[in-house]
C-alpha cells in the first residue's frame, strides 16, 4: 500500500508547470485568507496556513522544487544524502543485473550513454545518487540593520544605557506581510512590500570599555522575518564625540597641562584632570614644553579588565599682562640668568 502524500501544487492550487511568479501570487492570496491573525482560534485555518508555508518554502526554491518533482515526498531525505526509495509504483520491480528489487531490467533502456560500464548516464545516479548537491534551504530571516551611535568619552569609559529612536521595518498590519489584499490587489498600506516603517524605541546597554569603531550587536532587533522566521540583528557602530579636554588614543588618554615658567624651572605640584576627577602630580624641575608625563592606570577602562594610561603634555605659558612687580622680577631674572636658550643652534 502506498502512503498518501501531500501534493504541494494542489495545496497552492497551481499546476505543476506554474511559474515562480504564479506560485508566489497563489501563496500570498491564500496566506492572506488563512493567516492566524485573521482567524483567531481557528485551528483548521492555522493548520492550513502552516501547510501553505511548507508548500511555498519547497516550490519557491528552484533546487527544492526540482528535487520534489523528481522524488516526491522523499526529496528532503535525498537532499540530506540518504538513498531515496523508488518512486511510487516502482516497488515491485527489480533489475536482472543487480540487487533483487522486483522483476524489471534496466538494461532495456537506452539513455544515450552507450550502455554498459562507462556510459554517460547512470540511472541509479539519476534516481538515488545526486543527494546533497543542492543549495541551502531558503531562509526568510529578517535583514540585519546597521546604525551609528555617538557616545561621550565618559560613556565609553563607564558604560551605560541608551534609548535609541529608530525607524524600523515591521510586518504590514493590513496584509500581514503577504503584500496583497482581497481580490489579489496590491496592499495600499505597504505598496506590496509586506513591510512598513514604524518608529521604535530600543534600549541598549553600552558596555564599559567601548571604543570608537567598535560594534554592539542586538540580536533580533533588525528587520522582521517573513512567514514566522526570526528577525535580523541590529549592529550599532560606536563613534566617540570629541572631548573638550581629552584626546583618545586606544585605551590611553592625553591631556594638555598649562605650566608657568617658574613651575617648569623649579618644579611644582599641580592638579591634573582625569576621566574620574582631579589628581595631583609632580612636575619635575627643568620640565620642557611638549614633554609628556605619564599617569599610570588613569586611562580608559578596558573590556577585558584593567585600564590604559593618561599622558599629560606640558605647555609652558607666559602671562600676557604683568604687574610692575612681575615685570621687575622677569627683568632681574634676565639680568642674572646665564641660560642661553638658542645656544644649541650654533
Amino acid at each position: 500500500m502506498v502512503a498518501k502524500t501531500t501534493d504541494y501544487y494542489k495545496v497552492l492550487g497551481v499546476s505543476r508547470s506554474a511559474s515562480a511568479d504564479e506560485i508566489k501570487t497563489a501563496y500570498r492570496k491564500l496566506a492572506r485568507k488563512f493567516h492566524p491573525d485573521l482567524n483567531p482560534g481557528d485551528k483548521a485555518a492555522e493548520e492550513r496556513f502552516k501547510e501553505l508555508q511548507e508548500a511555498y518554502d519547497v516550490l519557491s526554491d528552484q533546487e527544492n522544487r526540482k528535487l520534489y518533482d523528481q522524488y516526491g515526498e522523499n526529496w528532503r531525505a535525498v537532499k540530506q544524502g540518504a538513498a531515496a526509495p523508488p518512486p511510487p509504483g516502482w516497488e515491485g520491480y527489480r533489475s536482472t543485473a543487480g540487487p533483487q528489487t522486483g522483476g524489471f531490467d534496466f538494461r532495456d533502456f537506452d539513455f544515450g550513454g552507450g550502455g554498459g560500464a562507462g556510459g554517460g548516464f547512470d540511472v541509479f545516479e539519476e534516481f538515488f545518487g545526486r543527494a546533497g548537491r543542492g543549495r541551502r534551504p531558503r531562509s526568510n530571516r529578517g535583514q540585519d540593520v546597521e546604525a551609528q551611535l555617538e557616545i561621550s568619552v565618559e560613556e565609553a569609559h563607564r558604560g551605560g544605557r541608551h534609548t535609541l529612536q529608530m525607524q524600523v521595518a515591521e510586518i504590514c498590519p493590513t496584509c500581514h506581510g503577504t503584500g496583497i489584499v482581497d481580490d489579489n490587489k496590491t496592499c495600499p498600506t505597504c505598496g506590496g512590500s509586506g513591510q512598513v516603517l514604524k518608529p521604535k524605541a530600543i534600549e541598549v546597554n553600552i558596555p564599559a570599555g567601548a571604543r570608537d569603531g567598535s560594534t554592539v550587536r542586538l540580536a533580533g532587533q533588525g528587520g522582521p522575518g517573513t512567514d514566522g522566521a526570526q528577525s535580523g540583528d541590529l549592529y550599532l557602530h560606536i563613534r566617540l564625540r570629541p572631548h573638550p579636554a581629552f584626546k583618545v588614543n586606544g585605551d590611553d588618554l592625553e591631556v594638555e597641562l598649562p605650566v608657568a615658567p617658574w613651575e617648569a624651572a623649579l618644579g611644582a605640584r599641580a592638579e591634573v584632570p582625569t576621566i574620574d576627577g582631579q589628581v595631583e602630580m609632580t612636575i619635575p624641575s627643568g620640565a620642557q614644553s611638549g614633554q609628556r608625563l605619564r599617569l599610570r592606570g588613569q586611562g580608559l577602562n578596558k573590556r577585558g579588565g584593567g585600564r590604559g594610561d593618561e599622558y599629560v603634555r606640558l605647555k609652558i605659558v607666559v602671562p600676557k599682562q604683568m604687574s610692575a612687580e612681575e615685570r621687575q622680577a622677569f627683568e632681574e631674572l634676565s639680568r642674572v640668568s646665564q641660560f642661553k636658550p638658542r645656544a644649541a643652534r650654533k
